[in-house]
């Protein structure tokens, strides 16, 4: 039995109206919404919750809202779906409703497993060129106006006790070593063969429970930028990104969310197997990003945010 990703998220949060326009914008579809729920799909039916602070039954937070407060993974079927039964039921929080059942972990934070919900989806992504395979043959790339994520990859979590936590889901959940930083960060994939992590647990010098970013897949580099440029456009603020991460090698793009810390595009990570071995890095700046552009590029100019704008037909209209 192996997890199958991320089927759902559930946000806790006091300003719907404005987490209603930031996810819209994001490039999800608005699937339902009510005075104390919003709930979006992504591509592929992953969904997203956004539940106001105070409706009845939301699992607690492990810190004050906005924040996820409730990460439900999926599985391939129902026999699955009892392995985890049996897996979970003596973890502390346990719940079991049916179609779906669960517990805490170690940092508090509400852990949910359900038959999983999406569906697989076929998408044309863009073609690389390189000098030793020519993928893309009388084919320009594609650029995108905004983006359209295909589904939730990843989240990642400020942990109180990294040891305890990064067992759990490895003793209980199937989980995977993908690589560490010794002693403060674990990059876990939900099975043996998949991207390289689903879920990142981080513990900071002084230990403390939170959420850190929450992650949407696209289809490729360019989907990165044009959904950027457009969040850019709509007036919502970056955080770091574009940029590219050494240990995953993605492309990412940050922005800070009204629904709680971070949320982030990303695509092209490394796709792993039984025979990877996770490696150990020590943490910094070149470690965490190859290259990234602090507070992001304007989405008119087009350029890094507060650069000078170009002016003239061509970058070489310019006076002498």
């Amino acid at each position: 039995m192996h997890l199958l990703g991320i089927d759902e998220v559930i946000f806790g949060a006091s300003d719907l109206q404005t987490c209603r326009q930031f996810f819209l914008d994001w490039g999800l579809s608005l699937h339902s919404e009510s005075a104390q729920e919003l709930v979006f799909t992504s591509l592929n039916g992953c969904r997203v919750v956004v539940a106001h602070s105070d409706k009845p039954g939301l699992a607690t937070g492990v810190e004050p809202d906005p924040t996820l407060r409730e990460v439900v993974w999926g599985v391939a079927n129902t026999a699955d779906l009892e392995r985890v039964r049996q897996a979970l039921q003596h973890q502390p929080g346990y719940v079991d409703q049916g179609g779906r059942v669960g517990c805490t972990d170690p940092t508090g934070l509400a852990v949910r497993v359900q038959v999983t919900q999406k569906h697989a989806v076929t998408l044309a992504c863009a073609k690389t060129n390189t000098w030793g395979e020519r993928h893309r043959v009388d084919q320009a790339s594609p650029a995108y106006d905004r983006a359209t994520p295909i589904e939730v990859g990843h989240v990642v979590f400020f942990v109180t006790d990294l040891a305890a936590t990064s067992a759990f889901y490895q003793e209980h959940l199937g989980f995977v070593v993908s690589d560490r930083y010794p002693s403060r960060g674990c990059f876990l994939r939900c099975a043996p063969e998949g991207g390289h992590h689903n879920l990142f647990l981080l513990q900071l010098p002084q230990p403390r429970a939170g959420l850190n970013h929450v992650a949407f897949t696209v289809r490729d580099v360019h989907e990165v930028f044009g959904g950027g440029l457009h969040m850019s456009r709509c007036g919502w603020d970056t955080e770091l990104g574009p940029g590219r991460h050494p240990i995953s090698s993605a492309i990412f793009w940050y922005f800070v969310s009204p629904a709680g810390a971070l949320v982030e595009y990303y695509t092209d990570e490394d796709e792993l197997t039984e025979a990877w071995q996770p490696r150990e890095f020590t943490p910094g700046p070149t470690v965490f990003a190859e290259w990234a552009i602090k507070g992001g590029i304007d989405g008119h100019t087009r350029r890094q945010k507060d650069a000078e704008a170009p002016s003239g037909r061509f970058m070489t209209d310019k006076p002498r």
